[in-house]
């Protein structure tokens, strides 16, 4: 690659948050994604209302562990621990976090740990509503892509990519493939919460075709959430032939690779998926392993607008500093 335009940032003491804040925010992050395996096991076995009462359950703190209650109430406890590591955060980034909205960030994610836990609770008492379960699921996601954040703007990597030269790095597309993974997330929960993982029960092709004859609603949403498994590995490959012009060491690059690999290992666990019948541990990573390719793909965007140029004006003026006679 050729080198960045513009003059590098310097590294200011200022903005270091402390080593142990930075290790426990990334310890958050990844409590979060556990989180999410965990909420996914309990619609992978079917346990949603193995325990019918909320917060408590069946009147007690702790129920027998047997059955679904298993998977229902000791996912109840590790949102619980989640939620408690979240509130520690915000405080810990309040008193020692230098960045402000890095402290804003942490209030957020306990808002949002909130909001969660109560949409949880309806989700029981209402009997498992299809629009409240999808919405559950899909606040889930916004609160570990917020904790993902965290990690993000509290680590080395933010502060090392802040000093680099500014270059022509692609905040659109890395933004775009944001957007299209989380569209993807929420229509494959539209499809668990319908009962629809099995509606085409053939892979790669859809009842030995291409495009199957859409019959049902189950149907349509599965060929669609397969179609979105599509733009979205598509998009990471060209995003991955995009840095191919960056060094191999390059921030970028090495983010597109790691997202290459996990969107390879996700299709793989698609599969599997179909032709396990819906095995319930392979069902929850692959749903673990999607909500990692949406984070994967917000530290990428975060990185790019990090390292890119940020306005038109901010470009202009460094190529005109570049015509500047010696």
């Amino acid at each position: 690659m050729k080198p960045s335009l513009g003059a590098p940032s310097a590294l200011r003491n200022s903005d270091v948050t402390p080593v142990w804040l930075r290790r426990y925010a990334k310890f958050v992050a990844g409590s979060t994604l556990f989180l999410i395996f965990a909420g996914a096991m309990v619609t992978s076995t079917g346990s949603g209302l193995a325990v019918p009462d909320w917060p408590l359950s069946y009147g007690m703190v702790m129920p027998p562990m047997i059955g679904g209650i298993f998977y229902e109430h000791g996912h109840r406890m590790i949102a619980a621990t989640v939620g408690l590591l979240t509130v520690i955060q915000a405080i810990w980034l309040q008193l020692r976090e230098p960045k402000r909205f890095t402290r804003i960030l942490g209030w957020c994610s306990v808002g949002a740990v909130i909001a969660q836990g109560v949409l949880g609770g309806v989700t029981v008492l209402l009997l498992l509503p299809h629009s409240v379960s999808i919405a559950h699921a899909g606040l889930a996601e916004i609160f570990f892509c917020l904790n993902a954040s965290i990690a993000f703007f509290t680590s080395n990597w933010f502060r090392t990519s802040r000093a680099m030269e500014k270059g022509d790095a692609p905040i659109g597309l890395t933004t775009l493939l944001v957007l299209v993974a989380y569209a993807q997330i929420l229509i494959g929960a539209t499809m668990r919460h319908l009962g629809a993982g099995l509606a085409i029960p053939d892979f790669p092709l859809s009842f030995g075709r291409l495009v199957p004859h859409f019959t049902s609603l189950e149907i349509a949403v599965n060929f669609a959430h397969r179609a979105g498994g599509v733009c979205v590995g598509a998009l990471v490959i060209y995003l991955a032939v995009r840095l191919r012009r960056f060094e191999s060491l390059h921030p970028l690059r090495q983010l597109s690779n790691l997202l290459v690999t996990v969107v390879l290992i996700q299709i793989a666990l698609g599969g599997y998926v179909v032709w396990s019948g819906k095995q319930p541990v392979i069902t929850s990573v692959h749903v673990m392993t999607g909500a990692a390719t949406l984070g994967l793909s917000l530290i990428t965007a975060l990185t790019a607008r990090t390292i890119g140029w940020r306005t038109r004006r901010q470009r202009t003026g460094a190529l005109l500093a570049t015509e500047v006679p010696a």
